[in-house]
């Protein structure tokens, strides 16, 4: 009797598995096999502009597609810190990051454009260079590295926080250690005004500034909410002094490999959510500043058009540094650009 139920058990679960097995080959079901699988990974939280991009992109691809892409997103860090993005790229452990234009520049030496104090006046002069001849000309850097720039996403302008003073004048900054995203014209623009620069990984500053490691550091008002750091800054200077952006990049060999009707669509949705995302990034700055204020936990203050004026005249020994590196041409093709266009 027990030998008849031990075979009849055996037989349930044998013809159980056989059906998950029929249910996988279903030929209504995507065969995994052929599924395309994109790991999508970034530095910075859900909630903010890349974060919610980066999902929007993955939800479009997945209902266009039918399921037959899937761009799997992993956000703040949970694969790979900033600083680790682009081996990660190029062993092929994702096939998708978003690094900040700073993080490119450490390739790329004009990628420091975007890093120039002052350089833009509003997010019309930086969508001109992005989407000009000045854009593709630093996305086709990128083949260099056997990586390719599908597009660039803005997150906004930066501004200081800090301890201890407000920052006004930039002598204000002096004997202030300052975090910065990369070396280079980052680490100039403080070391001008006798302030110190260390670098630190994005997902590492909010420890930093709790333990003195820094005492300030230079982000958009979307990373400053999001990742609360007005919890560990007393004062938040509205300077408006840098832009932050950021380069879409896949894995050259993999997207060569992609089916062409596949790598029409991710271009075609992607073009759609840049778009998009450019337009949610200046909300979100707008509403999170609201919501910083409400919070009352830092001294707010706003340079006046003025005392930028000021600031930007203070920081030509930058520009000089920088043209002497990348050349006066390059430089001076982008501001060219960069002039407001006459109506």
């Amino acid at each position: 009797m027990v030998k008849k139920c031990w075979i009849c058990l055996i037989l349930i679960l044998v013809l159980g598995v056989s059906g998950c097995d029929k249910r996988v080959i279903d030929g209504q079901q995507v065969n995994k096999k052929e599924k395309i699988i994109i790991k999508f990974s970034h530095v910075v939280e859900e909630n903010t502009p890349k974060g919610l991009a980066a999902f929007r992109f993955a939800q479009l691809i997945s209902e266009r597609s039918s399921g037959s892409i899937e761009v799997q997103v992993f956000p703040n860090s949970q694969l790979f810190k900033d600083g680790e993005e682009f081996e990660a790229l190029n062993r092929g452990d994702v096939q998708m990051i978003a690094p900040a234009t700073s993080k490119v520049s450490q390739l790329f030496p004009q990628w420091q454009i975007w890093d120039l104090p002052y350089l833009f006046t509003d997010l019309d002069s930086v969508h001109r260079i992005m989407d000009g001849p000045v854009g593709k000309e630093l996305l086709d850097q990128l083949l260099e590295k056997k990586m390719l720039g599908l597009a660039m996403w803005d997150n906004g302008f930066k501004h200081l926080t800090n301890n201890h003073h407000p920052i006004i004048k930039p002598r204000d900054l002096e004997g202030l250690r300052f975090r910065i995203m990369s070396q280079g014209i980052l680490e100039e623009q403080f070391y001008t005004f006798g302030a110190d620069a260390l670098f630190l990984p994005f997902n590492d500053v909010y420890k930093s500034l709790e333990e003195g490691r820094v005492q300030g550091q230079e982000n958009t008002i979307s990373n400053i909410y999001t990742k609360d750091f007005d919890r560990v800054q007393e004062y938040l200077t509205l300077s408006q002094h840098g832009f932050l952006g950021y380069a879409v990049i896949v894995n050259q060999e993999f997207w060569n490999e992609l089916p062409g009707q596949a790598r029409e669509l991710l271009e075609n949705t992607l073009a759609e959510v840049t778009q998009w995302e450019r337009v949610k990034a200046r909300e979100l700055n707008e509403e999170q500043l609201l919501e910083l204020q409400k919070r009352e936990k830092m001294n707010i203050y706003s340079l006046t058009t003025l005392e930028k004026s000021i600031w930007k005249e203070n920081f030509l020994p930058v520009y000089s540094k920088l043209e002497q590196e990348i050349g006066p041409e390059f430089l001076s093709k982008v501001k060219k650009q960069c002039e407001p266009i006459e109506n």
